[in-house]
């Protein structure tokens, strides 16, 4: 409808866009209305009608803008419905810029849909509007595709969108989504022009790439649907733990490799390191972090706050761990499990850490006062040091208040690595000697005890000085029970021998001597055990007391009013056989006194004191320690002691007093304490005590008072029960229980605080025996897949320690198994709830299976007697022994031809059909094989590698191991592949070398890419070259032999053309130069083209490049370049620069036998020589370079082009009586004939040298050479005696440069060397095929044969072969004809036919004959068949009669040059004025009248030359000459195609005696009187058509005009005639149905046997010309005489018959023996062969079918009853 704008200019600021015939253009707002322009025209595309009623008009306005610059015209017509109308139509003109506003109205009639157009018509063309009126319908609108975000499997993503209801009435919808996505919301309900966000939740379970549709379904009572394509792709998540801290040294290889180590972490504190867990994927990862479950009494030490996380995709997610230790000393365990979603993947981490506690020591364990008087007082240092790092609480169990020993810091911190020096005091009250054992609590660590002691000394009293070494004996004594006597009584029994002293100086009893058994030695006691057991707190205690005192704690509660408080008694009781005293010390300040201070004690005797508390203060708390000392009342002064091995000293009493005196109705104090408590006692095994220490601190400014009810919670031992902390100190308590089973304790202890019932604080507790708990993996049993025989397998087997103890384990094997299973480690120590993964290694020994049994025993780390030794658990182990074999899928493996030093690789796929792994050693024997010396290749290095020599093939599996080939040679290959199974005895091939199995064998063949050039053709200047002669100047054989050959390393270094060179002349790696010799030709002619037809005739690809200088040279910057040029750069610049030599293509690629042509060129633009240096480059093969040369003379000069300064003769064998004759050819490429003259003084010398003897010849030492073609100058070798001659020739080119050339002959003995050893190698005969391919540009024909090869032929004899000329055209029919050079070729060489035409796609066979005639000879002819297109000959035959009317015509007319006859017009050519187009329009009359009699220009034979490129101006100026002129047509150019052959005769004797095998094979024509007949029958040998021809008659292409004609007129008239004779028709009809002849042959029996007795004919392969006719008949009258019994008169009749009929038979044998007969007999075959070939080659005759039986035998009955012979049908 719309139609292209013509002659209207393009406006760009107007159109946007033209296609089609309009210009749509969208306007800058965003408008509803879509417009559009058409021809500057802007409207909108659609008008649209909403909400309309029935029985109401609506009226839409359409605007029509005008946006051209020019004026618009246009009209319109109405819609062609009645329910859309407007105005009447009428003309519209619209300025630039204006609009025309449109009114269209639109009436309903019925509820339904309208759509109508309004049409609109312009100059261009017409455009049309559309109106629309829809109904009010429902419709959502919303996107086609929604892609939501990469989603790992079992996590979700989301995305949304829009849906917006675009439609006219409310509207509901739902959704319909299919797994695994749905939408929230999935239903709803939208107003008009409303709009909804919809979510679409993508939660995979799998992962794969989704693309569904989801249907929404929407509208009112009839449903609408619309699909929404939902794309999402799900991936599975992968996570890696990564602890960035070093990794826990004792971690061994298993299942757990993710350690999180923290080392040793001081107790109560907390450590936090962070764990990276990296997703390696690229979906986000959710992921859950879940610990082991823990059992009842384990503490949480390890701790993560993160529960559950996302890790990005390719990002981490850092876990921050906590660890809180809180037992001493613990080693603590824990696993952590990462598990991402949908437990697809769990990894496990491993959190270890140990907690360290303080480390107090005391410099010394005992303070010595030595003695001081009384009222005095000393002060001693004691140091105290924290070796580690954790800050240690340590309190001394002294109330120095009420003590005589004191210390300035009792309590205290002691910070990490610190030493404190603390200050004791020593202040006797009673001049006695004092002994107090003070204990150091510390908490979390163990306690300590050190030794106060001093003496007293006063005016009277001054007992024995305790010492350090009294001490010792004292403790010695009491293990010996020897304390409970006073030191009297023992000094009285150490006089009397019943006590004697030790080496030490203790006491002991002489009884014990004789036993053998060593006294008892004092050993020092575990300090706990010593703590808690002293009898008082424990009913159990180390050594039973000597003093006690009861009781040890106590309290008096309320002491309200403060004078009424009821004093303590307090029982003293004397455990010893002496008397004692006891002394108090006295506290003045303090509220709590004893009374009596001092008493004595009798022995076994108890004593009563009272303890008085005198209260000060109401509403106040009370508490002290009593302190008194017990000792020997004998040792109150020194002189009572007699041996000082008896001293013994003081025990110190103490007892803890506590009080208050708080009214009833006040409030006590409340304490202000900070307790460090913790919840489970350590672990131990039942029935074994377990401590820990609790930590009280008093942070408030009053006293603290505690008591704990031991009543309460009996299972618990704390000390001390009771006591008083003050402000800003801290009690240490020690706990102690005796789980007696594995059962979980709860403990309670209550702490009553202050006295008040109120500010009680209990403690709970938990304590569990540890038994022995050893985890198994797999309940107990251990699986082995079957191995083979010998090998192992390693499996790793999980224990895990389940108790909150270390434990020892240990492995037992049976003896019997040790060979077959071992374990790895077989002892060790496993941490609390840690896993260990073991190495278990199964190495069977025989084909059984196997059922074996291992122990493990485990037990504590410090064994104690009370609990078991040791636990055994069993581990079942179940294994197989097998055996197996390994073989590959193909047993033989040809890898084909692989390039020498190219790699390639292939996969040998192994197969294990067996039940077990198998672990094998591959190795490689290799093979090379080939013409080459074995000894050479045996040392090379290996050409197969293996990329993995060592693998385990699984069971039921194939394994493939990746194998690259690389030979090093041009050889054939052979790898032979074994294989072993790998075992604990044989580990590598040098154990196993009998045992190696075959596997398979692969083979290749190195190959080189091989190149040769297998036909070469000239063309263009050189197009009068021979084949054999380009040949020789391209060097290919040469050429050809060298690609045969492997090409060097240095031809290797650049394996594919490369820019290497930073020179304009690239270095040289070829070791060859061969010479690529353009020939010469003169400047201006056209270029010397020469085709090589490039072979293929290996079995790889092969790429080739012809690589001038500038393709070798690497791109550099200028700076870089060399700004001085050698004149050879110089050259080779402006050769190239010029493109004076070219290569088309310059490479390429040939797959097998593919064939391909490259064209080479030489310009002759400059005179000179030129030489380009040109590399052939086979990619991975031989380099070659090839000098390009070629030579461009003058226009006239004379040259003739030598290609060589050296030509070598063939051999000639000494004593040869016919020398042959040999050729040398002389090119002439100069385009004037050369005359050449040979100077023959250094032949004469030589003949002189060689006694007259006529060693060199030269039968045409002068001759002329035609120009383009090639000469020859005949010579004679005849050699003297073997060896070699030598003799330089100059040839002097008249007019030209003259060239000496050096003639070398070669003579030889026949009788060393052989028969015909040289000649007859070389001349075999042959021919050599023409390729199809190899044409130059314009070729129509090609020759079956590029050259043929009649080999070794004997004189008076001829050789015939036959070429097809193959018309390539499809369209056009060709002109050929045969040239031959020389008279002398013309003489011995036939063609037949000599010319012809070849019609488009046939071939025409081409008999060529040789017949030798004269002497032996070398025969090298070039044959030169002419090929013209049939149809350039036919124009230019036109053209030339043409001419030569107009030649005639011109003879006899004239011009009139008066200039007052009209204007002269300037004349032009015939073809000129046709094509002329300037001449004047409308030329006068007269001025016609004179050119109807206007001449043509003058008739001008001027050939047009060959220019050459660049002259430009003179191809004007002659251009503008040949206007002028009417130049004589010139004949086509014919393309030349050669054919060489070459050839070499004898004579008769010397064919015979080197070749008398060959000799039958060969017809020897005898001549005869009519010689000129038979070379006329022979010359004239029937054509394709059957008509002879004589050489001697004129061609019809040569024939003149009259000839031609008379022909014709003759041929007409006798096919006409026949054409009109109807007996000849009825001939043809007969001819047509007569049946197939019968033909009989028959042969003389006679002339047989005489052939057969002459020998020594000399035509052994002549057939007899004069059979017998009818020899059946005379063999039938022999059987049927003896029948007939005839009369006398016959038989004399028959006699003579016979007499005449042998007769005859004698003259027929005569005729035979006559040359002319087998002359002729040789004709009538040699025509017959020739006619078979020809309709063979036309398809007539099919010489491969099979051959049919024509003739019958003969009938015995119809031999008896017919003896006449048959009719003859011949």
């Amino acid at each position: 409808m719309l139609a292209q704008a013509h002659g209207e200019p393009p406006d760009p600021d107007s159109f946007r866009k033209l296609c089609c015939g309009c210009v749509r253009q969208l306007s800058a707002r965003k408008a509803k209305k879509k417009k559009s322009v058409f021809w500057g025209i802007e409207v909108a595309e659609t008008l649209r009608w909403h909400g309309w009623e029935l029985g109401k008009e609506m009226i839409k306005h359409l605007i029509l803008k005008n946006v051209h610059k020019k004026t618009q015209k246009l009209s319109y017509r109405c819609p062609s419905t009645r329910f859309f109308f407007t105005v009447f139509p009428q003309p519209i003109s619209l300025s630039p810029g204006m609009s025309l506003t449109l009114p269209i109205v639109f009436r309903p009639a019925e509820k339904r849909e309208y759509e109508d157009s309004i049409c609109f018509k312009k100059a261009e063309g017409e455009f049309s509007v559309t109106l629309r009126a829809t109904l009010p319908r429902p419709c959502l609108s919303f996107p086609a595709a929604v892609q939501l975000p990469i989603c790992a499997v079992h996590n979700v993503t989301e995305t949304t969108f829009l849906v917006r209801n675009v439609g006219d009435l409310v509207t509901a919808f739902a959704w319909e989504t299919p797994s695994p996505f749905y939408m929230i919301p999935d239903c709803g309900m939208l107003s008009p022009g409303a709009e909804c966000m919809v979510t679409v939740v993508f939660q995979p379970k799998e992962a794969m790439v989704y693309d569904v549709a989801a249907t929404c379904w929407f509208g009112g009572e009839e449903k609408q649907k619309r699909s929404i394509q939902i794309k999402a792709q799900a991936k599975y998540p992968y996570l890696r733990v990564s602890v960035t801290e070093e990794e826990y040294e004792g971690v061994r290889p298993g299942k757990f490799r993710d350690v999180l180590c923290f080392g040793s972490v001081p107790v109560g504190t907390t450590v936090e390191k962070c764990v990276e867990i990296f997703n390696m994927s690229m979906v986000d990862a959710p992921c859950r972090i879940e610990r082991a479950k823990d059992p009842l009494l384990r503490d949480h030490v390890f701790s993560c706050d993160v529960s559950h996380g996302v890790v990005p995709a390719k990002g981490k997610l850092v876990l921050c761990i906590r660890f809180q230790p809180q037992t001493v000393g613990e080693h603590s365990t824990d696993y952590f499990t990462i598990i991402s979603a949908g437990c697809l993947l769990q990894t496990v981490l491993k959190v270890a850490g140990s907690c360290k506690g303080p480390l107090v020591s005391l410099h010394q364990h005992s303070v010595d006062f030595d003695w001081i008087n009384l009222g005095e007082s000393l002060m001693q240092m004691l140091k105290i040091s924290n070796t580690s790092d954790v800050p240690a609480y340590y309190q001394f169990d002294i109330d120095g208040r009420g003590s005589v020993f004191s210390l300035d810091h009792p309590c205290g911190v002691l910070e990490g690595t610190t030493t404190l020096a603390l200050k004791v005091t020593f202040r006797p009250t009673h001049p006695i000697s004092y002994h107090r054992r003070v204990v150091c609590l510390v908490h979390h660590q163990e306690p300590m005890y050190v030794d106060f002691f001093g003496t007293c000394h006063s005016d009277i009293a001054k007992p024995a000085i305790l010492q350090a070494r009294h001490l010792s004996w004292y403790r010695t004594n009491m293990v010996r029970g020897l304390t409970f006597y006073p030191p009297d009584i023992l000094s009285v029994m150490l006089k009397d021998g019943k006590l004697q002293t030790d080496e030490k100086g203790a006491l002991m009893l002489p009884t014990e001597i004789p036993q053998d058994k060593p006294p008892k030695e004092y050993s020092e006691a575990n300090s706990k055990t010593e703590y808690f057991y002293d009898g008082v707190s424990s009913d159990l205690a180390l050594f039973p007391p000597h003093v006690s005192v009861s009781p040890r704690e106590y309290d008096f509660g309320c002491c309200v009013p403060l004078h009424k408080v009821e004093p303590l008694p307090l029982c003293v009781t004397n455990h010893t056989k002496g008397k004692i005293t006891v002394a108090w010390t006295p506290s003045h300040g303090s509220a709590f006194q004893v009374s009596p201070e001092i008493c004595d004690i009798p022995p076994l005797k108890s004593s009563a004191f009272r303890v008085l508390f005198q209260p000060t203060q109401l509403n106040s708390l009370y508490a002290a320690e009593l302190e008194g000392f017990a000792f020997y009342k004998v040792l109150r002064h020194y002189s009572n002691i007699e041996e000082d091995a008896t001293i013994c000293p003081s025990w110190c009493l103490t007892v803890r007093l506590r009080a208050h005196t708080y009214e009833a109705e006040r409030e006590h104090f409340i304490p202000q304490y900070v307790l460090d408590v913790p919840k489970t006692f350590p672990p131990v095994a039942p029935n074994t005590d377990t401590y820990c220490s609790m930590l009280l601190l008093n942070t408030g400014t009053s006293l603290i008072t505690f008591s704990v009810n031991q009543a309460a919670c009996p299972s618990v031992l704390l000390k001390p029960c009771s006591g008083h902390i003050i402000p800003g100190g801290h009690q240490i308590f020690f706990l102690s229980t005796h789980p007696a089973n594995t059962v979980s304790q709860q403990h309670v202890v209550p702490l009553q605080l202050n006295s008040c019932p109120g500010y009680t604080k209990e403690i709970a507790l938990k304590s569990c025996g540890e038994s022995l708990l050893l985890l198994l993996e797999g309940d107990g049993n251990l699986y082995f897949k079957p191995l083979y025989i010998g090998t192992s397998s390693t499996r790793m087997y999980t224990i895990k320690n389940c108790t909150r103890l270390p434990m020892v384990f240990t492995w037992k094997i049976h003896q019997s198994d040790s060979k077959i299973l071992s374990v790895s480690p077989a002892a060790g120590i496993l941490q609390p709830y840690e896993a260990m993964a073991q190495a278990w290694t199964f190495t069977p020994d025989k084909e059984t299976k196997y059922l074996l049994r291992a122990m493990v025993f485990v037990r504590r780390k410090s064994p104690d007697p009370a609990s078991p030794k040791s636990v055994r658990y069993t581990l079942r182990i179940v294994g197989e022994g097998v055996l197996g074999t390994i073989r590959a899928q193909k047993e033989h493996l040809d890898l084909g031809n692989v390039l020498v030093g190219d790699l390639q690789s292939c996969s040998v796929v192994l197969l294990n059909d067996g039940v077990c792994s198998l672990k094998y050693i591959l190795s490689v024997e290799q093979l090379i094989t080939g013409p080459c010396d074995p000894e050479e290749v045996r040392s090379d290095p290996l050409a197969l590698e293996l990329e993995q020599s060592r693998g385990t093939i699984p069971a039921r599996s194939k394994a493939f191991v990746r194998i690259t080939v690389r030979p090093a040679r041009r050889l054939h290959y052979t790898w032979s592949i074994k294989y072993v199974i790998c075992t604990h005895t044989a580990t590598d091939l040098a154990s196993t070398k009998e045992e190696q199995q075959p596997l398979c064998c692969i083979v290749a063949t190195g190959v080189y890419p091989t190149l040769c050039i297998t036909d070469a053709c000239s063309a263009g200047s050189a197009s009068g070259i021979s084949k054999l002669h380009l040949w020789r100047l391209f060097s290919l054989d040469t050429l050809n032999e060298y690609l045969e050959r492997d090409p060097t390393p240095s031809e290797l270094t650049y394996r594919v053309p490369t820019r290497h060179s930073t020179c304009l002349i690239p270095p040289v790696y070829t070791p060859l130069l061969l010479d690529f010799n353009f020939g010469a030709a003169p400047v201006g002619s056209e270029p010397t083209l020469v085709m090589l037809l490039l072979t293929n005739k290996g079995v790889v690809p092969v790429e080739w490049a012809f690589l001038f200088p500038s393709d070798q040279k690497m791109d550099m910057e200028h700076w870089a370049e060399d700004a001085e040029f050698s004149p050879d750069e110089l050259h080779q610049m402006r050769i190239q620069d010029n493109q004076l030599f070219s290569v088309t293509p310059k490479s390429g690629k040939l797959l097998p036998g593919q064939e391909e042509s490259v064209q080479l060129s030489h310009r002759h633009d400059f005179i000179g020589t030129d030489h380009l240096p040109v590399l052939l480059k086979v990619s991975y093969g031989h380099e070659i370079l090839l000098n390009f040369s070629g030579v461009t003379m003058e226009q006239d000069q004379r040259y003739i082009h030598f290609a060589s300064t050296k030509h070598l003769f063939a051999p000639i064998a000494v004593g040869t009586s016919h020398p042959p004759i040999q050729i040398y050819e002389l090119y002439n490429g100069s385009s004037v004939p050369v005359m050449f003259e040979v100077q023959l003084d250094s032949i004469v010398r030589m003949q002189k040298e060689n006694f007259q003897h006529p060693v060199f010849v030269c039968l045409t030492p002068r001759g002329e050479i035609p120009p383009g073609t090639t000469g020859h100058i005949e010579w004679i070798f005849s050699p003297l005696e073997a060896g070699i001659y030598l003799v330089d020739v100059l040839i002097h080119i008249l007019g030209g440069e003259s060239a000496l050339i050096t003639f070398q002959g070669e003579g030889y003995d026949p009788n060393t060397i052989g028969d015909t050893a040289t000649s007859s190698e070389v001349l075999s005969p042959s021919a050599f095929p023409g390729s199809t391919k190899l044409t130059v540009p314009g070729q129509a024909a090609t020759l079956s044969h590029h050259r043929i090869c009649l080999g070794n032929i004997p004189d008076c004899t001829k050789a015939s072969q036959l070429v097809f000329l193959n018309n390539i055209s499809e369209s056009k029919a060709v002109v050929f004809a045969w040239r031959i050079s020389t008279c002398k070729d013309k003489r011995v060489l036939h063609i037949a036919p000599e010319s012809g035409v070849v019609q488009p796609g046939e071939s025409i066979p081409c008999f060529i004959t040789l017949r030798p005639s004269g002497s032996a000879s070398f025969y090298s002819i070039d044959l030169v068949c002419e090929v013209y297109i049939q149809e350039s000959l036919v124009r230019y035959e036109r053209d030339l009669q043409e001419w030569e009317r107009e030649k005639e015509r011109q003879a006899v007319e004239f011009t009139i040059t008066e200039k007052d006859l009209g204007t002269k017009k300037k004349l032009k050519s015939p073809a000129g004025r046709s094509s002329d187009s300037a001449e004047t329009e409308n030329p006068p009359e007269s001025s016609a009248v004179i050119r109807k009699y206007k001449t043509l220009p003058p008739i001008k034979n001027h050939p047009m030359p060959n220019l050459p490129a660049g002259h430009f101006q003179r191809r004007l100026l002659l251009d503008k000459e040949a206007s002028r002129m009417w130049v004589k047509p010139e004949p086509p150019k014919p393309t030349l195609l050669h054919l060489g052959v070459t050839a070499r005769s004898y004579s008769i004797e010397e064919f015979f005696s080197n070749f008398t095998l060959e000799f039958p094979k060969y017809f020897l024509s005898h001549p005869f009187s009519d010689q000129p007949s038979e070379s006329k029958f022979v010359d004239g040998s029937k054509d394709g058509d059957g008509t002879d021809m004589d050489p001697k008659w004129v061609s019809l292409a040569a024939a003149s005009k009259q000839e031609l004609q008379i022909v014709t007129d003759i041929l007409t008239g006798v096919i006409r005639g026949l054409l009109e004779n109807t007996q000849f028709h009825d001939a043809v009809r007969r001819s047509l149905d007569e049946p197939i002849p019968y033909f009989s042959q028959f042969r003389c029996e006679e002339s047989a046997e005489l052939q057969d007795r002459r020998q020594c004919s000399t035509v052994p392969s002549r057939v007899s010309a004069s059979p017998d006719l009818y020899p059946e008949k005379d063999r039938e009258r022999k059987e049927m005489r003896p029948e007939t019994s005839p009369s006398d008169d016959l038989l004399e009749s028959w006699e003579r018959m016979s007499e005449i009929l042998h007769q005859l038979r004698e003259q027929k044998e005569m005729m035979s023996r006559q040359p002319a007969s087998g002359n002729l007999v040789e004709l009538v075959l040699e025509n017959t062969l020739q006619n078979i070939l020809i309709e063979a080659s036309r398809g007539e005759v099919v010489l491969t079918a099979r051959p049919r039986v024509i003739a019958l035998p003969r009938s015995p009955s119809r031999r008896n009853t017919n003896p006449a012979p048959p009719p003859s049908r011949a």
